[in-house]
């Protein structure tokens, strides 16, 4: 394919898919300045198949060397040994590390200056070229932008003891709250305050589920802690749908899986206790606070208990790895049958899965309170809204809520809107499998560079494929007409401007000035759209206010929309049918720019949905008043339900005038 087909954003469906979304994140994630991710990650995630993240502070600050080199391997092996790839985070030399060589691992094992990294510290730490062990919150940061839904850690952080006073509370726990990753743990680390961690994680709407056959929470070192947690997942399976279903409701929230240490290996709660208490005695004499805390404490629980919470702690990181990579690996499962059962099977015409083609804008519209504008340098008070649109992402975005499963391909910015779009179109994402060839409807609009268009018009002709080119605007309009690649198009969907434009290209004569009565209008819009249908289907002219105009090949008073049913008889004639718009106020109007293309979307679902000329043009009437008084550009509410055929029988229409265009 040309250049713009082989960038392909990503396939558009009905259900959530994250790991596609993850997969276009890693393509943005890379190009950062302060990022590598390593090849295995890269291809891993590429691919499709089960990630799981692990942290770096345990390495750095957790164990003294060599015993925290032996663990990370360790860790690493079990994760592969599970069926996942491990991606340890770190940063070396101030860049973000997303899987780390062996060689890399040693660095920040034996590092003497490597420093502890959570969200507040990653703009000091890149800028001043240090290297460090990312937190549980800078992990989490890293794996969501690289798109790796699992993360692996040995205990969170957490509210401290008599942190009602200090106010010391783990950064971890409002990153839980805002960035979606699943954190497999043991629970909080047992030095903190349990409950108290328990009813912030509450407050920042985290899903807090424990693992096994118990409710109980774990306390790191232990498997009791006295509380229970809020949900209990058996097995990894549970836990994968739980986490599929947070992911896939596009929350901005964590989840926690708090897995138990093994039994044979956990400490005593009551000598963990006393422990604690004498090393945080320990550490208020000494003026030790913030985040040098907890490693303190952590060291002299191994001194005191004799090791006891070493071993400990080895086994339960151990355990996180080897029940947070078989999460992920169902996780992985659970999100490709999905997405396999979404994708319509080869052949199967009763789920056609159209192609769109096109751009991908953010747009910000500024509306002023007052009708009339201050001059002289004056503020003017109003209002400025963000909104996602482009013609190509308004087709694809309409048609999904229609009850169509398109595939969208376009080119992307490298810039901080990137991620937005993709949070925005979450429910149209799922993975691109089909080919081109076998679109039933190839949808593409005049954001498309020429030799894209060109190659598609190829396609479309060896493999009489069905193309509906939306024109964009007048300077763009004409890029198909340019050669005979037109010729190979079904539909087109101009205004009357652009469709003037068209003719101009193609040396047809054109009308001197633009008409402005209905009846004016109509005629100048036939007598255009005449010499463009000895080779296209049908030519829709969006009028505005004054309708639309459906030209094309008539039987029986009925234009015929599908192609090469004019074929079946020799009595089809050229026609041209207004229809005029659903009334709306001007007062109800809040944003004109995606009502075209709810229009044209809604005719689009209606045909591939096989309903007749009159529904398919209602249902996309219906939808461009839906659009027309939303702040977006195409109206949330546009659903199967409230633009569909039932929708368009509960209703009254106006009559269609008809006319021969022979």
């Amino acid at each position: 394919m040309h250049k713009m087909v082989r960038k392909i954003i990503s396939s558009l469906g009905r259900q959530v898919s994250t790991m596609a979304c993850g997969t276009t994140q890693v393509r943005r994630f890379l190009h950062g300045a302060y990022v590598r991710i390593h090849p295995s990650v890269q291809k891993a995630l590429m691919e499709g198949r089960p990630v799981v993240a692990l942290e770096s502070t345990i390495i750095t600050h957790g164990m003294a060397y060599p015993l925290n080199l032996s663990m990370a391997r360790e860790v690493e092996e079990t994760v592969r040994t599970n069926g996942a790839v491990p991606a340890t985070v770190g940063i070396l030399r101030g860049q973000i590390h997303v899987g780390l060589t062996d060689e890399e691992l040693e660095f920040l094992a034996s590092s003497k200056t490597a420093v502890k990294v959570s969200r507040r510290d990653f703009p000091f730490v890149l800028s001043q070229g240090l290297s460090g062990g990312t937190t549980v919150s800078g992990t989490m940061i890293a794996a969501h932008k690289a798109g790796i839904p699992v993360f692996v850690t040995g205990g969170i952080g957490g509210v401290h003891r008599e942190g009602e006073n200090t106010m010391d509370v783990s950064a971890d726990l409002t990153e839980l709250g805002r960035t979606p990753v699943a954190v497999v743990s043991a629970g909080a680390k047992s030095i903190l305050d349990i409950g108290r961690t328990l009813e912030y994680l509450e407050t920042q709407g985290v899903c807090v589920a424990a693992f096994g056959e118990s409710r109980e929470f774990p306390a790191f070192f232990s498997c009791q802690s006295g509380f229970q947690a809020p949900y209990h997942v058996r097995d990894e399976e549970e836990a994968a749908k739980l986490i599929d279903s947070a992911l896939g409701l596009g929350l901005s929230s964590g989840v926690l899986i708090a897995v138990p240490c093994p039994q044979e290996r956990a400490a005593s709660g009551q000598v963990i206790e006393e422990a604690i208490q004498q090393a945080l005695s320990e550490a208020r004499s000494k003026g030790i606070t913030g985040k040098e805390v907890t490693p303190f404490l952590l060291q002299k629980l191994i001194e005191l208990t004799d090791g006891k919470s070493l071993d400990s702690n080895l086994a339960l990181i151990q355990n996180n790895a080897k029940v947070g990579s078989c999460i992920a690996v169902a996780l992985s499962k659970l999100q490709k049958a999905r997405r396999k059962g979404n994708l319509p099977r080869r052949g199967d015409m009763t789920a056609p899965q159209p192609v769109v083609i096109g751009g991908i804008n953010v747009d910000f519209i500024a509306k002023a309170q007052n009708p009339d504008i201050l001059g002289g340098g004056q503020t003017n008070a109003g209002r400025v809204r963000r909104t996602f649109g482009g013609v190509g992402r308004n087709l694809a975005d309409c048609l999904s809520r229609l009850g169509q499963t398109p595939l969208l391909l376009s080119a992307v910015g490298k810039d901080e809107h990137l991620e937005s779009v993709l949070r925005y179109c979450h429910h149209m994402v799922s993975q691109f499998k089909e080919n081109l060839c076998q679109a039933p409807l190839v949808c593409i609009d005049g954001n498309v560079p020429l030799s894209t268009i060109q190659y598609v018009c190829q396609l479309a002709k060896e493999h009489q494929l069905a193309v509906c080119y939306e024109p964009t605007d007048v300077n763009k309009a004409s890029k198909p007409f340019l050669s005979d690649s037109w010729k190979a198009l079904t539909y087109i969907s101009p205004n009357l401007q652009e469709l003037t434009a068209i003719n101009r290209t193609l040396g047809n004569p054109v009308p001197a000035e633009s008409p402005s009565r209905l009846e004016d209008v109509v005629q100048t819009a036939a007598a255009l759209a005449c010499p463009l249908l000895a080779h296209l289907q049908c030519v829709v002219v969006t009028l505005g206010t004054h309708g639309i105009l459906l030209c094309g090949k008539s039987l029986g008073g009925s234009i015929l929309l599908c192609p090469g049913a004019h074929e079946q008889t020799a009595a089809a004639s050229l026609c041209a049918a207004h229809y005029p718009t659903i009334p709306i106020s001007r007062e109800e109007i809040a944003n004109v720019s995606g009502a075209g293309d709810s229009l044209m979307a809604g005719i689009l679902a209606g045909m591939l949905d096989k309903h007749d000329t009159e529904t398919c043009v209602q249902m996309g009437l219906l939808a461009a008043s839906l659009s027309l008084r939303s702040y977006e550009p195409i109206s949330p509410e546009i659903s199967t339900s409230s633009v569909s055929q039932e929708q368009v029988k509960s209703r009254s229409w106006p009559e269609a005038k008809v006319w021969k265009m022979d």
